[in-house]
């Protein structure tokens, strides 16, 4: 996996985004309307609202791909994050998720979150270990399968005067 490489969203990996998690989603879950809109299109309802979507490449195969969405209020959602089978346990999600953090870290974001399921260990454990915490849920999901949700602030700057 050293020959993975992060890259930023192009039109032409807009199918790999949707088949990616349309794939995860089925195998888990189900794919639900919330789900439906944002894969169909994903430049008109994260990349043109202010997110960005990453994909994780060896060569040119997309091995992964995660997001990260405005959700009003200076609030930023992580989200649709999904790695094929034969990446999974290679350190691909770890990645990916660096670089969503490391994104919106230098944006104007107050709040980064997530939405996950209980029943997926690896996951939580993935999300915990890079400083998302358990919150209470401030809002109602748009996700049925949601019963976790976890936020991750951007560090203050500290004073040095």
């Amino acid at each position: 996996m050293s020959q993975v490489e992060i890259h930023l969203f192009r039109d032409e990996w807009a199918e790999d985004f949707r088949r990616l998690n349309e794939e995860w989603l089925e195998r888990y879950f189900r794919i639900e309307p919330i789900d439906a809109r944002v894969l169909g299109d994903p430049r008109a309802h994260i990349i043109d609202p202010g997110g960005q979507i990453f994909f994780a490449l060896e060569g040119d195969q997309v091995l992964g791909t995660c997001a990260v969405k405005a959700a009003g209020d200076c609030r930023f959602e992580l989200t649709k994050m999904a790695v094929t089978a034969n990446a999974q346990g290679k350190g691909v999600g770890r990645r990916l998720l660096d670089a969503a953090c490391d994104w919106y870290r230098t944006g104007e974001g107050e709040c980064l979150f997530l939405e996950s399921h209980s029943s997926l260990g690896a996951a939580l454990a993935l999300y915990e270990s890079s400083g998302f915490e358990h919150r209470p849920r401030p809002f109602t999901s748009d996700y049925q399968r949601a019963d976790v949700y976890m936020e991750w602030h951007h560090p203050a700057p500290h004073d040095n005067a």
